[in-house]
């Protein structure tokens, strides 16, 4: 998996390459030179081929959180999983995921309640949980099923 990573431009839609171990730094869009990634910031996913894209070319662990809008205990989640990816920078790629906007992605993964957090290494499902919780305790979470 030593590609890298692939990200689409919000603002153009051309893919970017992230180079492995560049995942801490600031990504432009090589067409319009957007930022594409900042470093820390949780990405935003509305489709599920980008999603599988993504897990399938990740070289780092991956942790998604399935929301909706309509969600509250999703939006009281989203800034504790926002610390735990600017925390975790260089070494975790914090994806959010609309559960709305494609039912093929919630479909696909088995959501069936949210928020859920699932965490991927090398494309395969390695952990989930559902509920909010703070920082700390995801970062507990995330540790301990990384460590198996």
């Amino acid at each position: 998996m030593a590609q890298g990573l692939v990200l689409p431009c919000a603002s153009c839609g051309q893919k970017n390459r992230i180079p492995p171990g560049r995942l801490g730094d600031r990504a432009r869009c090589g067409k319009c030179q957007q930022t594409v990634h900042e470093p820390g910031a949780v990405v935003a996913i509305d489709r599920d081929d980008e999603l599988q894209s993504l897990l399938e070319g990740a070289d780092v662990p991956v942790l998604i959180d399935f929301w909706a809008p309509w969600c509250g205990p999703c939006r009281a989640v989203a800034p504790e999983v926002a610390k735990v990816s600017a925390r975790h920078a260089a070494d975790v790629l914090v994806l959010k995921v609309n559960t709305d906007v494609d039912p093929t992605v919630g479909q696909r993964h088995g959501i069936q309640s949210i928020p859920t957090m699932a965490l991927f290494r090398g494309g395969s499902e390695v952990a989930r949980t559902s509920g909010s919780r703070p920082a700390s305790a995801i970062e507990q979470w995330m540790t301990q099923a990384l460590a198996r």
